[in-house]
């Protein structure tokens, strides 16, 4: 039975209110990745008394699960006056304009290239797509028009990615070369689009879900990547989804 920690109360909190882990790492001076792991294995003792005090979130509820979370009542953290007040929130939907840091960033999907053929090719979508700060995706240092989202489907990425999260991928980090050990990057796997962590071996690539008892590792030679067209799409440098 999974145990629920400080890190899964800081999801439960963040996602909601579409609080990123870039914007997090930014208020807390740590990396995405540093974030990232809070989120997986828990919150570090000594962080998590600033974080409480940062966000809003009454320790106890932090650490533990007691009580109610917030000391101040439910409110967007990102909008705390320096009195420690809240300002009202905005609201937005679909039709409202692009604020000057903002940015869309459309999702890729695969298309099946005829009826019944059984192949598929990734392409943008023409609809589907997300609202980024431009700041955000500088201090990742990527590009605007390297940005694109990717839905993640099964249960390979579990427990870091569920079935239906939305990851952010730069598709400026494409390469053999651009591959760092462990990171997640999203795979155009002939046609098939796939999110998994990369290696570099002395004879090819290795694929690896963090859900190994189903998904075993996956190591593909050279001649492999050519004759399975396995191509990399791009460095995943954010991700969310809702926690259920």
């Amino acid at each position: 039975m999974n145990i629920e920690h400080s890190g899964d109360r800081l999801r439960k909190f963040t996602t909601p209110r579409s609080i990123t882990p870039t914007w997090l790492a930014e208020k807390f001076g740590v990396s995405t990745q540093s974030v990232n792991n809070w989120f997986v294995r828990g919150i570090p003792k000594k962080d998590l008394y600033r974080v409480s005090k940062e966000l809003g979130l009454r320790f106890e509820w932090l650490e533990s699960g007691d009580g109610h979370p917030t000391m101040e009542g439910i409110g967007d953290v990102r909008d705390r006056n320096v009195d420690g007040g809240l300002t009202d929130i905005d609201t937005w939907d679909e039709q409202t304009p692009l604020g000057e840091d903002e940015v869309y960033v459309p999702f890729l999907h695969e298309v099946e290239l005829s009826a019944g053929s059984g192949r598929f090719a990734i392409e943008e979508s023409d609809s589907g797509k997300l609202r980024f700060f431009k700041r955000d995706l500088r201090q990742n240092n990527v590009q605007f028009s390297n940005a694109k989202c990717v839905s993640v489907s099964g249960n390979s990425m579990v427990p870091v990615l569920r079935d239906g999260a939305t990851v952010g991928v730069n598709l400026g980090k494409n390469s053999l070369k651009d591959i760092v050990d462990g990171e997640m990057y999203a795979i155009n796997h002939n046609g098939q689009l796939r999110v998994k962590q990369l290696f570099r071996i002395p004879t090819g690539i290795r694929l690896r879900s963090f859900n190994r008892d189903d998904h075993p590792d996956e190591d593909y030679t050279f001649s492999d990547i050519q004759e399975q067209q396995i191509s990399i799409i791009g460095h995943v440098f954010w991700w969310a989804m809702y926690s259920r």
